[in-house]
């Protein structure tokens, strides 16, 4: 049995095999074709993150699939007052097929999956959001890119989303150039992790405190949030610390003709991106958006398969 937890956790061929098998399961949505590869199963979904994308996304998906969607927010279920995470796992492992979980603390996910019965999937954690750069790369390579001639440029806070890529990145062996303020870069286990593998796939892997560096000639540019659920208090000290760091058009026209713009949403115009920017690259973001419900997909069938195979 497998969990999806963090992409380090799996071979290139594996997320290619992941990516392919969304690919052509979207295919066959976009037909009106639902086949119940899922039928009767049931999703446990466990939020202690609010969010739009990934509850819509999981649910119509599982449908989609054949099964049923369980949402569980931390007000609903023990795990939000104080019953060990340990218990909770043992317990809806025993009643649902598959579990996914948002949460606050990573740990929390490597609890849940320790004890649990059934595949547990990251929706994100503080570490890493998974499901999210399979939609990205899922929208990659439908905007015509091929994986080994990516070069992508993050712009931004070094959170969980600058640490997915890196793991993307040093998975597939293409080139990521990361761009953060002084005192807001990836944690450095992260990075050591992404070099590790980067000597392996070939990837190229860049840190800079200097944007146009990262974007100039990248064929994919993405940004985040500068301040994520939780962070609030500090907005006006990250505001004035991710000065120069908006991705504007003056910004984007470094990078390579038809270079794509990817955002996870929510999106805060005027902060990590442009209006203009933002409005140009619509199309691109909002397919990003729905992918996340075809590469999800793709993510909950192969992990079936790998516990019935």
């Amino acid at each position: 049995m497998r969990h999806f937890l963090t992409l380090n956790d799996f071979s290139k061929d594996e997320i290619i095999e992941i990516l392919n098998l969304g690919l052509q399961i979207k295919k066959e949505a976009k037909a009106r074709d639902f086949k119940p590869y899922l039928k009767d199963q049931k999703l446990a979904m466990i939020f202690e993150k609010s969010s739009t994308r990934t509850r819509v996304s999981f649910d119509v998906g599982m449908n989609e699939l054949g099964g049923h969607a369980l949402f569980l927010s931390s007000n609903d279920i023990q795990i939000g007052r104080g019953e060990p995470i340990k218990d909770t796992a043992r317990v809806i492992s025993r009643m649902c097929d598959l579990i996914m979980a948002r949460v606050n603390r990573h740990e929390t996910l490597e609890e849940l999956a320790k004890f649990s019965r059934v595949p547990v999937i990251n929706g994100l954690s503080d570490k890493f959001h998974p499901a999210q750069l399979m939609a990205d790369l899922m929208t990659a390579v439908e905007c015509g890119l091929k994986i080994d001639e990516i070069k992508a440029a993050f712009v931004g806070d070094g959170n969980n989303m600058a640490h997915s890529w890196l793991m993307l990145a040093s998975k597939l062996g293409f080139e990521l150039r990361i761009a953060t303020p002084n005192g807001y870069e990836p944690d450095d286990d992260i990075v050591n992790l992404a070099i590790k593998n980067a000597q392996i796939s070939g990837a190229k892997i860049y840190l800079t405190q200097d944007v146009k560096e990262a974007v100039s000639g990248a064929n994919v540019v993405t940004t985040d949030t500068w301040v994520s659920m939780g962070q609030e208090a500090e907005k006006e000290k990250r505001l004035k610390d991710f000065a120069g760091f908006c991705v504007d058009e003056n910004l984007m026209k470094l990078a390579a003709p038809r270079a794509i713009f990817l955002h996870c949403l929510p999106a805060y115009r005027g902060y990590e991106v442009s209006e203009a920017v933002f409005e140009a690259h619509a199309d691109e973001i909002f397919a990003e958006a729905e992918n996340r419900l075809h590469a999800q997909k793709g993510v909950m069938v192969w992990l079936d398969r790998q516990r019935n195979g």
